[in-house]
């Protein structure tokens, strides 16, 4: 929710990078960009209101395939520039990408912090249970036991569930899409980016070089929508207390289901929560006239505009 509408017509081609794809045949973040180019024509944000940001991996291509602003961090620290960038220019829409292995192991930390501030932008988890870009290995993802084929032995390590982690960590919207799906995957990314606060979804996706237990036959068996049996994930008054809490519990129980079946879908959103730049706005009232990004820095010579002399004045001993 991020900005206006425009009024002019977009298409998914305005998204289009010119940039060379080089991700592998049949790979799900294929599907991920596809979903992504429809979700911003159907927002009908222009590219220059946009700006999305990539961690490293495979995912981390993703700012370079989009006509938008993009954004390569480091490694596992894509939510703290996207929030950055956020803060500076609040009419920005911010799309934070990352894989399984660079949000939930080095960047797990912002994972969970990011839930504590209910900021306004979307964070897509391309989620395939190994680390694609550097040869297979199991990513956080990958349950206890299993073994793909790129691994020499099984896993020996209990999987990180990010739905329940999102949940737990505060994220007042949750939800999970299929890669393959483009068309419901389009539409949970443009619920993602019209929740006002801050939006977690995890993407399922193949990987049909590395990952040959969680296949393309095997999540067809198995994924189903939540919406389409009638789950209600919205909490809207926050004076329903027992309504609310039995919400969250059914979202909880929800996220730990896996195996025969797999539910895609909206799990929870959460409207009572504030909202992290509102606060910011009642102490700082005029924060959002004039946020950092529109506050020149410089002269025309190019000569700081800050002022240190108090600052300095203060730490001297």
């Amino acid at each position: 929710m991020a900005t206006e509408e425009s009024d002019s017509v977009l298409t998914a081609r305005d998204f289009q990078s010119p940039q060379i794809n080089d991700w592998c045949a049949g790979c799900g973040d294929h599907g991920i960009l596809r979903s992504l180019e429809n979700a911003l024509a159907a927002l009908r944000r222009s590219p220059d209101e946009v700006a999305v940001f990539g961690g490293i991996g495979c995912s981390g291509k993703t700012p370079y395939y989009l006509n938008s602003y993009g954004i390569h961090t480091l490694h596992g620290r894509l939510l703290p520039f996207a929030a950055g960038a956020k803060l500076s220019n609040p009419d920005l829409t911010v799309i934070a990408i990352g894989g399984d292995g660079d949000g939930l192991s080095i960047g797990a930390g912002h994972f969970v912090n990011a839930g504590r501030r209910n900021l306004d932008m979307t964070y897509i988890l391309y989620n395939n249970g190994v680390y694609g870009l550097t040869k297979g290995q199991g990513s956080p993802t990958l349950r206890q036991g299993e073994q793909t084929k790129s691994m020499a032995t099984s896993n020996l390590q209990a999987h990180v569930n990010p739905l329940l982690l999102a949940l737990t960590a505060g994220f007042t919207w949750v939800g999970r899409g299929y890669a393959y799906d483009v068309k419901s995957l389009s539409q949970l990314i443009v619920e993602a980016v019209r929740h006002p606060g801050i939006a977690f979804l995890d993407v399922l996706q193949p990987c049909p070089v590395y990952n040959d237990l969680h296949t393309r036959g095997w999540y067809g068996e198995r994924i189903y929508s939540l919406q389409d049996e009638d789950y209600d994930p919205l909490i809207a008054d926050a004076g329903e207390e027992e309504g609310n809490r039995k919400k969250l519990e059914q979202s909880l129980v929800r996220a730990q289901e896996w195996g025969e079946r797999i539910p895609l879908g909206i799990f929870l959103q959460d409207l009572t929560k504030p909202l992290f730049l509102e606060q910011i706005a009642d102490r700082q009232p005029g924060y959002m006239n004039t946020p950092p990004a529109s506050r020149a820095i410089a002269d025309d010579a190019g000569r700081t505009l800050a002022d240190m002399r108090r600052l300095f004045a203060e730490l001297e001993v």
